[in-house]
């Protein structure tokens, strides 16, 4: 039998139905909810998808993509352990070809993060466009779980940057000089680290419309689009980020010579000549600049100022909390490496000798 609503609006969608309109919408909303980076890692991976497919089996990818497939992806990319060393399955011609191409930034085989990585794209295309999903199945699950355990015995580990910590800090503000490049690179350096160790992404994207100042040696600077914050401002984190002292008065003396007023706060520089906003890969490359003229021996990177921002924290006493709530860390696992890593000489447990021979603890004649 026919609804009464159907009479009454003949274009009524059925339940199940999506319109492609609506269809559009949800595309929309996915695109302007991901992140810049985010969205270019995805493309990214989906350019090599299509690249290796092609290469692979010599015909366009399709999707909804076979379990087998993914498994072959694997395989192809994942180093193991053989009998003359370590192996991958990946064709050596079609290796040159993809890194010819620019796909790939190397021979060899991929970091199993990287794997990951891709494995998760094609399962986010796979769920966006309701198929079944082959990279949820057992086989390709149990084979990741294997690849990981089969890197950690072979003591592969997550490489992270070097923290840059007080002392380091001090080390690459000493290399910057009064001329215009060196008053914006301490000024950056000193914002990035004492407004919560900011991604280098957050660096780039400073601008001074966020940014107020509230006392001569003192700003706010209003963190309104972050990798933590894209579901939102959390309940217990405000993103107002102070910037004190010396990094606030850096931050005046690269205005005031800068003479910016609106827009971007760090800015490229040609000589005296001040340009548009710079890249998160520029960040990056004025850390390991500043770095290198400093001596320190280490891997740095935006990173680092991030790392060596907890690591200090915890060095100093500082409560974990609240440096989550500068950094805006959604999950505890996420920071608490660098919280240790920071505060792990300062355990009790770990003076236990020197404390015995100070006589501070047991009596050491008493069993």
């Amino acid at each position: 039998m026919k609804s009464a609503a159907l009479d009454l609006f003949p274009s009524a969608l059925l339940p199940e139905q999506l319109a492609s309109s609506a269809a559009e919408a949800v595309r929309e909303i996915f695109d302007e909810a991901a992140s810049v980076n985010t969205a270019r890692s995805y493309q990214t991976a989906l350019r090599y998808w299509t690249a290796w497919y092609q290469g692979r089996y010599g015909r366009t990818i399709e999707l909804p993509m076979h379990s087998s497939t993914v498994v072959q992806f694997i395989v192809d990319h994942l180093a193991r352990k053989g009998k003359t060393g370590l192996a991958w399955e990946l064709p050596e011609t079609l290796d040159e070809k993809l890194v010819a191409a620019g796909l790939k930034q190397r021979p060899g085989p991929f970091k199993l993060s990287t794997i990951i990585h891709r494995i998760a794209v094609l399962s986010a295309a796979h769920q966006f466009k309701k198929l079944p999903n082959p990279c949820e199945t057992p086989e390709v699950r149990q084979l990741l779980a294997k690849g990981r355990r089969a890197a950690h015995k072979r003591g592969e580990r997550p490489r992270k940057k070097t923290a840059i910590t007080g002392n380091e800090l001090e080390a690459l503000i000493a290399t910057c000089d009064d001329t215009l490049e060196g008053l914006r690179d301490r000024a950056l350096l000193y914002f990035a680290f004492a407004s919560g160790g900011r991604r280098r992404s957050e660096v780039a994207a400073a601008d001074l419309a966020d940014l107020r100042r509230i006392a001569p040696d003192a700003y706010l600077y209003r963190l309104e689009h972050g990798k933590t914050l894209q579901d939102g401002p959390k309940a217990n984190a405000t993103p107002d980020k102070p910037i004190l002292g010396v990094a606030a008065d850096a931050l005046t003396a690269w205005l005031e010579a800068s003479g910016l007023q609106e827009g971007p706060i760090f800015r490229r520089l040609w000589g005296d000549t001040i340009g548009p906003g710079i890249s998160p890969r520029a960040v990056a490359d004025i850390v390991q600049r500043r770095a290198a003229l400093a001596g320190l021996d280490g891997d740095f990177g935006g990173h680092s100022l991030r790392s060596g921002f907890v690591t200090e924290g915890a060095r100093q006493g500082v409560a974990l909390p609240a440096l989550m709530a500068m950094t805006d860390h959604r999950s505890i696992a996420s920071v608490v490496g660098y919280f240790q890593a920071g505060s792990v000489t300062d355990n009790p447990a770990a003076n236990l000798l020197a404390r015995r021979k100070a006589g501070t603890g047991r009596d050491k004649d008493k069993p």
